[in-house]
């Protein structure tokens, strides 16, 4: 749902990168889940005891952390809701973290792999694909996906496999 930025201020504050069109409704749920920088599967429930819209980002405070060295252990990792409290995507939306693990496949039917990763640079998702002939970062926007079928298991995309 997000990316913590950085510790905000000297009492445990922390700046979060919301992942979401409408970056506000991250503060709509109390409970959190944090995952350290580098920690690949340690996911930490806390509780939101406050936050405001700063821009682009959220300012929050999470209970338990009350001081600047203690958020900053946090910088770097990543933001998410349990997916019990989210609601169910509409029939021409999806969550991006439900494309982890999809087959993708290109125009001409050759196969690139599976979808590792989903990662956020700003302007838009791009599709990190691990498969035989290496990892191919695909960007998941409309001009090279062309369809995702979430029943069959496969994003067709328009991507060589030499790129």
């Amino acid at each position: 749902m997000g990316r913590i930025a950085a510790p905000y201020g000297i009492k445990g504050w922390l700046k979060i990168l919301p992942s979401t069109s409408e970056h506000e409704t991250l503060l709509d749920y109390s409970e959190w889940w944090l995952r350290k920088r580098g920690d690949s599967a340690a996911w930490e429930k806390v509780t939101l005891a406050e936050g405001r819209s700063h821009g682009n980002t959220l300012i929050v405070q999470l209970a338990g952390l009350d001081n600047r060295e203690v958020a900053a252990a946090y910088a770097g990792g990543e933001v998410g809701i349990s997916r019990t409290r989210l609601p169910k995507a509409a029939g021409d939306e999806i969550y991006i973290a439900d494309l982890v693990g999809l087959a993708v496949v290109n125009r001409q039917g050759e196969p690139l792999g599976k979808v590792v990763e989903v990662q956020e640079f700003g302007a838009h998702p791009v599709l990190r694909v691990a498969g035989e002939g290496g990892t191919h970062l695909v960007p998941f926007v409309e001009a090279y996906v062309d369809a995702v079928d979430m029943a069959g298991g496969r994003i067709d995309v328009d991507w060589q496999k030499d790129y």
